[in-house]
């Protein structure tokens, strides 16, 4: 036998030898794990603008809304969102996907970009219960950073501000 063989048995071994220490011997299922804490980053409420429909295409119904403004607070930061950005937005058969990229700064200055993405699909009429995105941050190095990187969580629900739409989002991160 050759010395690759020799490693990839040794190999072997040492992986079922791994993955044994997970099961419980007598059940042969997975131990339990516990899951990752939701902790709360910030809420804020996104202004809307009339919504731009190029109709059908090959891959569903396109629309486009802008997203105007807004502003947003958190235990660890707050400000305005910056108008520019826009949720381009694809309904297919079933589904309906979100897209939306803007930035936001904070009350000290600091520009910070959201690329926020959800898909929501429902069977038939129902509607689901909750419309959950998950959206990645790309913070300036410096004193928010910590945004950068992470898994996060985001909710989104419609409302008005003086009678115009806008969304209301509330992000959070998964931690130990």
């Amino acid at each position: 036998m050759t010395n690759s063989g020799i490693s990839l048995i040794l190999l072997l071994s040492i992986l079922a030898c791994s993955s044994a220490t997970l099961l419980h011997p007598q059940e042969n299922t997975p131990k339990h794990m516990d899951g990752p804490r939701m902790e709360f980053v910030y809420e804020e409420t996104v202004t809307l603008g009339a919504s731009l429909h190029p109709g059908p295409t090959p891959f569903g119904e396109r629309n486009i809304v802008p997203i105007t403004g807004g502003t947003f607070v958190g235990p660890r930061l707050k400000g305005k969102i910056l108008p520019g950005g826009w949720d381009w937005q694809l309904s297919t058969k079933g589904c309906f996907l979100i897209q939306a990229n803007y930035m936001i700064q904070t009350d000290d200055g600091v520009i910070i970009n959201v690329d926020n993405r959800g898909r929501i699909c429902s069977k038939g009429t129902e509607k689901p219960a909750q419309i959950f995105t998950t959206p990645v941050f790309e913070a300036p190095i410096g004193s928010y950073d910590w945004l950068n990187g992470g898994a996060y969580v985001g909710t989104i629900e419609g409302t008005t501000v003086n009678g115009k739409p806008a969304v209301h989002i509330r992000f959070f991160k998964a931690s130990e």
